[in-house]
């Protein structure tokens, strides 16, 4: 069997815990920086939170392109970079419009830096081994997101400043890092030019259901844990990052051993029942979330890959991590009209998309 723990993966999973370590102090940050400081709504921190999503989303086909073309290295240092400069900017205090462009940079800036970390796992991963990499390599993000958040809070209790500042220095360091990595891509003459990778549209679109259902979680469970009166309102989120950590090492080998479409339908079952639960009980709502989040990206990005050849591995990626794109932006964004009813509708909505997407994928695998 071939070795998947080489000291490439293992600085490609650290750069990118170190940039969604960031990412995660902004998932905290964000929405009490427009509901706190700018005096915005829930609905205005959705819109906020989620603005990231359609420059990144209008990008993620560039991007792949690019990858596939220039190499994988050039896009993920450049994608490290130009998150720096958006986390940097927003430390000098912008209102509502101007922190919306700047999540707009972010956007710019994720799509290269995403794209190009999944298309270089690839290249790097065994393929009888691609699930198990996918679990491992993700473990950089969940902690990020796992311990992110609670950095964020204890940061913006300080100042907000101080916070983006941080994710700022994390993004640096992340371009630093992965500046070791090496180019992981094809040689030139066997280069995509492609924008699309059909094949990737079906699952993309299961996708797009299981991240827009848990980024609604991730954008309202610090405020629903506000308004039960939770003395710690990144709990939710820690324990989320937490469990889906966990459960990604101890079931590593699981996406490898099912097919990844049955999988997918369950894991999205799964993150039905959790989000239907967090209006009782958030805490024990975020754990079965997790649960089913553990398996769902790693069965999706399998079912695509499973269609690319090494030269399309970039195209699939920003094929893909378009859906991705949808998911958590327009969740987050959609959601948070429902919020303004109250935050328990909004889980709970979060929910029925991804009762609707383990329809589609039955149905896709049929």
């Amino acid at each position: 069997m071939a070795r998947l723990l080489t000291p490439r993966f293992a600085l490609l999973t650290a750069a990118e815990l170190s940039y969604f370590t960031a990412a995660g102090i902004s998932v905290y940050a964000v929405p009490f920086y427009v509901t706190g400081p700018l005096h915005g709504s829930e609905a205005a921190a959705g819109l906020a939170f989620g603005a990231f999503a359609v420059s990144a989303l209008l990008l993620r086909p560039v991007a792949g392109r690019l990858t596939d073309r220039l190499g994988r290295r050039p896009l993920f240092v450049g994608g490290a970079a130009g998150a720096a400069l958006s986390f940097a900017l927003t430390a000098l205090g912008p209102d509502l419009p101007a922190l919306l462009a700047l999540r707009l940079l972010l956007g710019v800036a994720e799509a290269a830096f995403f794209v190009a970390a999944f298309a270089a796992l690839v290249d790097i991963a065994p393929p009888d081994r691609l699930g198990e990499a996918l679990s491992f390599n993700s473990l950089g993000l969940y902690l990020g997101l796992a311990f992110g958040p609670p950095l964020g809070e204890v940061l913006a209790q300080r100042s907000f400043p101080a916070a983006w500042l941080a994710a700022a220095a994390l993004c640096v360091a992340s371009g630093v890092v992965i500046a070791f990595v090496g180019e992981t891509g094809a040689h030139a003459e066997q280069r995509s030019t492609a924008l699309i990778h059909r094949p990737a549209i079906g699952p993309g679109i299961a996708l797009c259901a299981a991240v827009a259902a848990s980024g609604g979680f991730l954008a309202f469970a610090a405020l629903r844990a506000q308004e039960t009166g939770m003395g710690n309102a990144s709990l939710p989120l820690f324990l989320y990052g937490a469990t889906v950590v966990v459960a990604r090492v101890v079931f590593a080998k699981v996406p490898d051993r099912l097919p990844p479409l049955r999988l997918g339908a369950l894991a999205l079952a799964v993150i039905a029942a959790g989000l239907f639960l967090t209006p009782v009980s958030l805490l024990a709502g975020s754990v079965v979330l997790a649960l089913g989040v553990t398996f769902s990206t790693p069965a999706f990005f399998a079912a695509v890959f499973a269609t690319a050849q090494p030269h399309q591995r970039g195209a699939a990626s920003g094929t893909a991590s378009a859906f991705l794109d949808v998911g958590i932006g327009g969740g987050p964004i959609l959601l948070g009209l429902v919020a303004t009813i109250s935050t328990s509708a909004a889980l709970a909505a979060a929910g029925l998309v991804a009762v609707l997407g383990c329809l589609w994928t039955l149905r896709l695998r049929h």
